[in-house]
């Protein structure tokens, strides 16, 4: 008997608007023996919607977008019982693709789709956020607001560099957030620029963890927080150890490997999930579901 693949596709995603390569990832995947089902997402919310009302039904969940559209075919498969869940891979078709870049995926979707059909299978942690999931940065601060801010059409013009462009805007309104932090049993209360909670090495495509101090199955996030500088000495120091990526060296900046996150606020401050837009509340926990997703790669 065949196998069964279910492949959701945002045509909107990336710079080509070529089907060639999507094309050659379904003949790839059905040489491999499955039975593919095509299904193109038109609004927000689709990817999520197919991905929990008929990924249970198939053998193997391919998403091919951004790293929105992982994100929302993760939290759909997310709905579904473990023991039902199916695997998922990831073709990249955005314009940053940070967790695409965690994993060494490559952006040719025929070598990506050859990968997958190996058949390695990967177990990834997977972030709680409320009820909702993200799969590799839930964030607040300075640069968070780029990537749902701006337009599809220029992130497909302009790549990377949009987000630069309308990330550098937001350095003229920069302004601290007040927030208590509580990562596992510490207290960390204080005001930040930016603060993410992530399981990635590679951050909004401005930010890098070393791949040292990140695993991506290890049950822990990495949590981030850079604080507001008290002088322009210290403003340097932070610049230095964020472009050097000397995070637990440097006084300012606060790296810690962590399991759950709580954060308090007066303000609302608004999130980022994988780069989507996620309202803020007083009252925070992030989580995370151990091996919650198997990838392959």
């Amino acid at each position: 008997m065949s196998k069964k693949l279910l492949f959701i596709v945002n045509p909107r995603a990336g710079k080509t608007k070529s089907h060639a390569p999507l094309f050659d990832a379904v003949s790839i995947y059905s040489e491999a023996g499955y039975l593919v089902c095509v299904k193109q997402t038109k609004r927000r919310g689709d990817a999520t919607r197919y991905a929990s009302e008929l990924g249970a039904d198939f053998d193997l969940v391919v998403c091919h977008g951004g790293d929105g559209t992982l994100n929302e075919t993760v939290n759909g498969l997310m709905r579904i019982p473990k023991e039902k869940r199916p695997p998922v891979s990831y073709l990249p078709g955005g314009s940053t693709n940070d967790f695409a870049a965690s994993l060494n995926i490559s952006s040719d979707l025929a070598v990506a789709a050859q990968s997958a059909m190996r058949m390695e299978v990967r177990d990834l942690d997977v972030g709680v956020f409320g009820s909702r999931n993200f799969i590799y940065v839930a964030s607040f601060g300075a640069f968070t607001r780029t990537s749902y801010t701006v337009p599809q059409d220029i992130k497909n013009m302009f790549g990377h560099f949009a987000y630069m462009l309308e990330g550098a805007k937001d350095l003229d309104t920069l302004h601290p957030y007040r927030m208590k932090i509580t990562a596992d049993d510490e207290v960390i209360d204080g005001e930040y620029l930016f603060g993410a909670v992530s399981n990635s090495t590679s951050i909004a495509g401005l930010m890098k963890l070393p791949k040292s101090e990140v695993s991506l199955n290890d049950g822990e996030f990495e949590l981030l927080l850079v604080p507001v500088p008290k002088s322009p000495l210290a403003m340097q120091a932070l610049i230095r150890a964020l472009v050097y990526q000397n995070y637990e060296s440097s006084e300012g900046l606060i790296f810690r490997h962590v399991k759950k996150v709580v954060a308090e606020t007066q303000e609302n401050i608004p999130w980022t999930l994988d780069g989507e837009y996620a309202p803020g509340a007083p009252y925070i926990e992030i989580g995370i579901e151990d091996n919650g997703i198997q990838m392959l790669l």
